[in-house]
C-alpha cells in the first residue's frame, strides 16, 4: 500500500522510467554480450487531476489484448501491431488532455568520458535533471514517482536530494519536490513511462521507428550525445 499524501490541485506529478542499461562493453552487440549503446529516460507528466489517464490507458491496452493482468507487459515482448497501439493511444490522450506531456532524454554512451563511466549513477541522475528540471521549476510541489532504482550518487545524496538541491540552488525557487519510488510491475502510471522509454529507445538502438513515428510530434527529445 502506497502513502497516501496531501497532494494540492496545482501539483505536478511524474512518472518516469528508463530503457537499456548502465554498462559499457561495447564489444559485443547488444542483447549478444554487449551493452546498450542508448541509455534512454522517459517520462509522462501530469496534472492532478488527469493523474489517473496513464494508468487507465494501460489498463485499456490489458483489456484490449487480453494480456495477463498478473504479468507486466513489457515493451521488449509487445508485438508490432500492440507498439502502435499504444503510440495511437499516447497520441489521442495528449490530444485530449492539455496537462498530459511526454519528455524524453537519449545519451549516446560510447561518448561517454572513461572518468564518468566510473559512477554511471551520476550520468543517470544528471540526465534527469537535464530532463525534468525546468518544468519541475514552474510548480510549487511536484510529486515524482520514479522506478525504485534508488540510485545514489558518490555524496551519498539521493537522486531526489539532488534534484531538490538544483531546484533551491541552481533554479533558485522554493518548489517542494516529493519521490515515492514506484515499480512499474505495480504502478501502471510507470509502466506507461516504461513503454515510452521503450519506444524512443527501440528508435534510437534498433533503428525501428514506426511506433515512434506515431508519436514523435508529441514528444519533447532531447538527446546527449557529448
Amino acid at each position: 500500500m502506497y502513502l497516501q499524501l496531501f497532494i494540492p490541485p496545482d501539483a505536478l506529478i511524474i512518472f518516469l522510467d528508463e530503457s537499456g542499461d548502465l554498462g559499457w562493453s561495447f564489444g559485443a552487440p547488444y542483447r549478444k554480450g554487449g551493452s546498450s549503446r542508448h541509455l534512454t529516460i522517459s517520462a509522462i507528466s501530469v496534472a492532478k487531476a488527469d493523474r489517473h489517464l496513464p494508468g487507465r490507458l494501460i489498463q485499456n491496452l490489458y483489456k484490449k489484448f487480453s494480456w495477463d493482468p498478473k504479468v507486466e507487459k513489457k515493451w521488449t515482448y509487445m508485438t508490432p501491431v500492440e507498439k502502435n497501439c499504444f503510440a495511437k493511444m499516447a497520441q489521442q490522450l495528449a490530444q485530449k488532455n492539455s496537462s498530459v506531456k511526454y519528455c524524453s532524454i537519449t545519451a549516446y554512451k560510447p561518448k561517454v568520458e572513461s572518468h564518468i563511466r566510473k559512477d554511471p549513477n551520476k550520468l543517470y541522475n544528471y540526465l534527469i535533471k537535464l530532463l525534468l528540471i525546468d518544468e519541475m521549476a514552474t510548480y510549487k510541489q511536484v510529486m515524482f514517482h520514479p522506478d525504485p532504482r534508488n540510485i545514489k550518487i558518490t555524496s551519498g545524496n539521493s537522486l531526489s536530494d539532488y534534484l531538490q538541491t538544483e531546484l533551491f540552488f541552481t533554479k533558485k525557487v522554493d518548489t517542494a519536490l516529493i519521490t515515492i519510488p514506484r515499480d512499474s510491475a505495480s504502478d501502471k502510471g510507470v509502466q506507461f513511462s516504461d513503454m515510452l522509454s521503450g519506444l524512443i529507445q527501440h528508435h534510437y538502438e534498433d533503428n525501428n521507428s514506426e511506433a515512434f513515428k506515431l508519436l514523435e510530434p508529441h514528444i519533447q527529445l532531447k538527446t546527449y550525445f557529448f
